[in-house]
């Protein structure tokens, strides 16, 4: 270990910060948000050094370093191109036995800093010892979406209940109380921003003591976007890999499931067109006993759950039997194959609203309001539409959208599957037929159809016999 990891107490303590750069800046700034006093050394400041927060707290003390400045000081922090004047603060530090850093020079520094990721009073601290800077961020970086922002309120949390703790668990006890605290569904409330909800779960635990200190369980309703897993959300991918059951859909692809928790136990209640394996009715049920178990539950669904994804019935149940709950948002069907297709949803030339409608068939028929629907300054996207698309753009066109109004299906988007085929209300549906496209599918009418020969930047792979896609994944219902 070529460096000691310490957490300097520098509120209200003078440091010194010796260059007026940008770099110097945000130097400054790292100190400021510690709580020191600042002084800086510098004839010239750059504008930087006037938008830091908490300005009051620097002072501008000198055009030039001289040794005295570092009389009663804390730390020093030095950014100078000058590599003779660098040296001369460096030395000029190390020999009151002050702690100085600086920057870009590793061999000056007594102490250096470290890439930090800030949840406070939670801090995380990475460093290459100054061998690779850009690694270490970039180690930040990817930290920085497993921990979830609320993580110092949870903290603080934990801090105005210690007292209250230690008097109700004994000692050889707290630690287990505090591990199943932080693992059960208190830790969540907290991160969705439910802290009365928290505190009131907190406050059983301490009176029930550890033996029940897990509480109950909670549903977590979560979106799992179109099937490419670069798409899933921080705060989706931290419920899946801490969930006990995960219950999933046929439209959650292979590779999301992967990122699950591995030892999770796992419920398949797909769907499929006139095959619905499992009734809704029971999965809503299902949510409920599997939590009323104790069990941390993901119900994870492709796409949004909200739009076509009868997620609004399962909460619904929840709440009628008073289970905790908690919704994450997906990246909807209609956002993320569009994007991937190079087809805008509005453009000012094109489309200013968008529609989305299911084309899923009852009784052979359709039941919308087609004059809202087929407009020519609006986008059309169709969901569950591959079935009865030569009805649909009948239907469409008999409404009053030009038969040649641009028409486009994606079969898989956003994966490396993705198949578009376009073409117009005329024509797409032998199109489709001649592709062999097969569910899960989204269809897309307007005139912004009309850019996916321009703006079409996703290059999935080569499309084979032997590449075509399973049935397996993609968007947020049935194609």
């Amino acid at each position: 270990m070529n460096y000691l990891p310490i957490f300097l107490d520098l509120r209200d303590r003078p440091c010194l910060v010796v260059g007026g750069s940008e770099t110097a800046a945000r130097k400054a700034e790292l100190l400021l948000r510690a709580g020191a006093q600042v002084a800086v050394a510098a004839p010239v400041l750059h504008e930087g050094f006037e938008r830091l927060p908490h300005a009051e707290r620097l002072t501008r003390v000198a055009d030039a370093f001289t040794p005295e400045l570092l009389d009663g000081k804390d730390a020093v922090i030095v950014v100078e191109d000058d590599a003779a004047l660098a040296k001369s603060v460096a030395d000029a530090a190390r020999a009151r036995h002050i702690p100085v850093n600086v920057a870009d020079k590793p061999a000056l520094c007594s102490f250096i800093l470290p890439s930090i990721i800030d949840r406070s009073p939670i801090m995380v601290a990475v460093s290459s010892g100054g061998e690779s800077p850009v690694l270490a961020r970039m180690l930040r970086a990817r930290l920085e979406t497993l921990i979830p922002a609320a993580y110092g309120r949870l903290s603080a949390l934990a801090a105005r209940y210690k007292d209250r703790v230690r008097a109700a668990i004994k000692p050889e006890q707290r630690r287990a109380f505090w591990e199943k605290v932080f693992l059960s569904p208190v830790a969540e409330m907290v991160f969705s921003g439910r802290d009365a909800e928290a505190e009131a779960q907190l406050d059983a635990m301490i009176r029930d003591g550890a033996d029940n200190a897990a509480g109950g369980g909670e549903v977590y309703l979560v979106g799992a976007g179109p099937g490419n897993p670069d798409l899933l959300t921080f705060r989706a991918l931290r419920l899946m890999q801490q969930a006990d059951v995960i219950v999933y859909d046929r439209l959650v692809s292979q590779p999301i499931l992967d990122m699950c928790r591995r030892d999770a136990e796992r419920i398949y209640v797909g769907k499929e067109r006139d095959d619905h394996a499992v009734p809704q009715e029971e999965i809503n049920l299902m949510l409920v006993r599997l939590a009323k178990e104790g069990k941390r539950t993901l119900r994870l669904k492709g796409g949004d759950p909200f739009i076509f994804g009868r997620g609004g019935e399962e909460i619904e149940t929840l709440v009628e039997h008073g289970v905790p709950f908690q919704v994450v948002p997906g990246i909807t069907a209609a956002a993320g194959v569009a994007s991937y297709a190079g087809i805008p949803l509005t453009h000012r030339d094109y489309a200013q609203s968008v529609a989305f409608v299911t084309g899923h068939l009852k009784e052979n028929t359709f039941n919308m309001n087609w004059e809202g629907i087929a407009r020519p300054d609006q986008t059309i996207v169709i969901y569950m539409g591959l079935k009865g698309l030569p009805m649909l753009c009948e239907t469409l066109i008999a409404h009053g959208l030009s038969a040649d109004t641009p028409a486009a299906i994606v079969q898989h988007g956003t994966l490396p599957t993705q198949r578009v085929i376009t073409g117009t209300l005329t024509t797409l549906p032998a199109l489709a037929e001649q592709a062999g496209l097969r569910a899960p599918t989204l269809i897309i009418v307007g005139n912004v159809v009309k850019l996916r020969e321009k703006l079409g930047w996703y290059q999935p792979e080569p499309q084979g016999e032997a590449a075509r896609p399973t049935p397996l994944e993609s968007p947020d219902t049935l194609g």
